[in-house]
């Protein structure tokens, strides 16, 4: 088992000031595979103190320097990716292929999209073409507390502290106590492409002291999340009391509108999306509404696609849908299973308990439930597992007001033949991100939602603006 007890505080290894162990459960065998502390409000107290120490001098080094400096670090990420797909999968279960090829690549991906915003970044010009003697300056916002989750770990992780770091920003990274094994080796890649001391530190801890006394902090100045909107409001409340700029990136309820003249490929590639890290991202297409003339055909090869989704551990030659990442994360989708058979939703399949042959390891079933209306519970809360809610509609309008009947406005998904249609519905969508008939990103484009779903953006120029002030300053001459 790993002894990975200590934080890394102001260039250097350091022991917790109380010992307050946790031990870390790889999902995949319900078994520790490393022990790490907790951090104290102490522990706290020395990493945001660092932090401040040295923002000044990372402030005002040069734009050059600092993006060589992220260079170092990308190079140091790619030398070490093997050790980082390693930590994703003892500590969140995710697939060996899943953990290489999509975990670890979307921290190479982050890394040089930042990069290359940073480059072309202007942190000071003039405020208009014509007008030279008055300047706008974007000043690093100061000492940024960056909270990570457990789902995506590295995305999340390189999404928040590369801008900060572009920025000119020192930073105090607290990952997910569930999953700190990949930021403990991202804190180890930091460290040997050699920042100044005090520029990034890294503290293990919970969400109820060490986090919550980072989103207080009065030498905080701005907090990033990455989490549940319960535990983001707690932050937002937390944070208030000194007026710092918080930034969430929260839950998700994302609906998949497959009208009858999609591509044949629709339903399957939805289904597929919605377990894809076995349910557990938030902008998962987790309500596919299916017009109704095309219900039932959608219905059938939803089964067919969910029933031949491999569950289990992975190995070179195959992928396979990983473990969830707790025993609590487990009983919670369970309940929410059992709770979609109770309102009277139809079961397709899946269902409630382990996959057969599967007694050790988190794993769920793939599930897929028919009839939904968009009441019910199984549709209204983010499940964060392998559960797809199948809803029928008849016209355009209907299938607008459906997926905008959420508390959540994060990714909404189009499937349609028709390009003029597809734009009148994705105009309309209450959301940060509109994917139609399958397209992701190619861009190093924003990402981010609105209402429940949380605020500011990440990932190119602009995850870079929300680590940046404004300043304008005039008779610059």
């Amino acid at each position: 088992m790993l002894d990975k007890r200590k934080f890394f505080i102001d260039g250097a290894w350091v022991a917790p000031t109380t010992v307050n162990d946790l031990m870390v459960i790889n999902p995949a065998t319900e078994e520790s595979c490393a022990v790490i502390s907790i951090a104290s409000t102490e522990d706290v107290d020395s990493a945001v103190a660092a932090a401040k120490k040295a923002f000044t001098g990372w402030a005002n080094t040069p734009k050059a320097e600092r993006i060589a400096k992220l260079n170092a670090i990308m190079s140091e990420y790619k030398r070490r990716a093997a050790d980082m797909a390693l930590a994703i999968s003892m500590e969140m279960g995710a697939p060996k292929l899943l953990s290489e090829n999509a975990q670890v690549a979307s921290g190479i991906h982050n890394m040089q999209g930042v990069i290359n915003a940073a480059s072309e970044f202007e942190f000071e010009h003039p405020i208009m073409d014509e007008i030279d003697d008055e300047i706008i300056i974007h000043d690093p916002i100061g000492v940024c507390g960056l909270i990570t989750p457990w789902n995506w770990p590295m995305n999340q992780v390189t999404h928040k502290v590369i801008p900060a770091l572009a920025a000119g920003c020192t930073v105090v990274l607290k990952p997910s106590e569930i999953a700190p094994l990949s930021a403990i080796v991202f804190a180890e890649i930091v460290e040997a492409a050699g920042l100044p001391a005090g520029v990034f530190n890294m503290i293990n801890g919970d969400g109820q002291c060490s986090g919550s006394h980072l989103s207080a902090h009065p030498d905080v100045d701005m907090l990033s999340f990455t989490g549940s909107t319960r535990a983001g409001v707690l932050i937002s409340q937390a944070a208030a009391h000194t007026v710092k700029r918080v930034a969430l990136e929260l839950g998700g309820k994302g609906a998949n509108i497959i009208f009858a003249d999609a591509d044949p490929q629709a339903v399957r590639r939805g289904v597929l999306q919605c377990f894809d890290n076995s349910g557990q991202s938030c902008n998962a297409p987790t309500r596919m509404l299916v017009e109704r003339s095309i219900y039932q055909q959608a219905v059938e090869c939803a089964k067919e696609t969910a029933n031949a989704v491999k569950v289990g551990l992975s190995n070179e030659d195959q992928n396979a849908l990983g473990p969830v990442v707790s025993e609590q994360h487990f009983e919670k989708i369970q309940g929410l299973i059992q709770k979609g058979i109770d309102e009277g939703a139809t079961l397709v399949v899946g269902g409630v308990g382990k996959p057969v042959g599967l007694d050790t390891g988190f794993y769920v079933q793939p599930t897929v439930f028919a009839d939904v209306n968009n009441q019910m519970t199984i549709a209204r809360e983010e499940i964060f597992g392998p559960v797809l809610s199948m809803i029928p509609f008849d016209s355009e309008e209907e299938a607008v007001e459906i997926a905008n009947d959420t508390p959540y406005g994060l990714t909404n998904y189009i499937q349609t033949t028709d390009n003029t249609k597809a734009k009148r519905v994705a105009r309309q969508m209450r959301s940060g991100m509109v994917r139609i008939n399958g397209s992701d990103s190619a861009t190093f484009a924003p990402f981010g939602g609105m209402k429940q779903s949380g605020n500011g953006r990440e990932g190119g120029k602009w995850g870079l603006e929300d680590y940046l002030e404004i300043k304008h300053i005039t008779d610059w001459k």
